[in-house]
């Protein structure tokens, strides 16, 4: 059985992304280190791996409907057999699957429609 191995992301709208990331930055002392508008939060004790913190534009489609305004990112450790798994459940499952170097992607819905992202990163990562 496929499963979640931790948390991968978490996305929110926000009507200034920037500014609300640079106010993070600036009051809980998140790191800065990125230049995509994202800030990555790495595990720390060995472990491999890291937890990306993203606020998106308030008109984003990334996530959802308008009225969505999170979306978690869950890490999982076999994409392909996760989705089966879902939609064998009778989970409504995006047929999206996005392909990046940093990893592969699919989505799919909770029972009150929030919709969430699951993530296979590549090995190592």
């Amino acid at each position: 059985m496929a499963r979640a191995t931790g948390i991968g992301g978490v996305f929110f709208r926000s009507k200034d992304p920037e500014a609300l990331r640079a106010w993070y930055v600036e009051h809980l002392g998140l790191p800065d280190d990125d230049d995509d508008g994202y800030v990555v939060l790495k595990w720390g004790s060995g472990e491999s791996g890291a937890t990306v913190w993203s606020p998106f534009p308030t008109d984003t489609s990334y996530f959802g409907e308008s009225g969505q305004q999170w979306m978690l990112n869950y890490r999982v450790d076999d994409l392909d057999a996760m989705l089966g798994q879902l939609r064998a459940r009778g989970v409504r499952v995006a047929d999206e699957v996005q392909e990046e170097p940093y990893g592969r992607f699919g989505w799919a819905f909770d029972p009150e429609g929030n919709r969430f992202e699951l993530w296979e990163p590549p090995q190592g990562m």
